[in-house]
């Protein structure tokens, strides 16, 4: 990674331009479950029988409860698939934006202040020698 100031916002502005090129996105992760349909005179409900073929699902959360959506054709999970690509970049190039942005923050010179701490600045409401009573 770059050191120096010029460098880090050139990083930033990289990594904001890679964010504005991002397509549709949606979070969540692909999964395959292997499942039982619960028919008593289907082949998957003998004990020795691994059951159907894996069921594709994206699988989030949604207000604290995870939420499983099937797909209803190839098509439709090829969309979802590239779009928690997406999200899944979106994620990464936040993480990055973050970094360089604390680096640029570290690196950045204070504006010239000839201003004191006032003296109720300095001890604060929060001191816990003060009665505040």
């Amino acid at each position: 990674m770059p050191d120096s100031l010029s460098a880090l916002e050139s990083e930033r502005s990289r990594i904001l331009r890679q964010i504005s090129t991002l397509g549709n996105l949606r979070p969540g992760s692909i999964c395959a479950v292997v499942r039982r349909c619960g028919k008593p005179t289907c082949h998957c409900a003998k004990r020795s029988d691994p059951g159907h073929d894996p069921q594709l699902r994206l699988s989030r959360t949604v207000k604290g409860k995870t939420v499983a959506e099937s797909f209803s054709s190839p098509a439709a999970f090829q969309k979802a698939q590239a779009e928690v690509h997406e999200y899944q970049r979106l994620q990464k190039l936040c993480t990055e934006l973050v970094d360089v942005n604390e680096r640029i923050c570290r690196l950045r010179p204070l504006q010239r202040d000839t201003e004191k701490w006032s003296a109720e600045e300095k001890n604060g409401c929060c001191s816990p020698s003060r009665n505040h009573a």
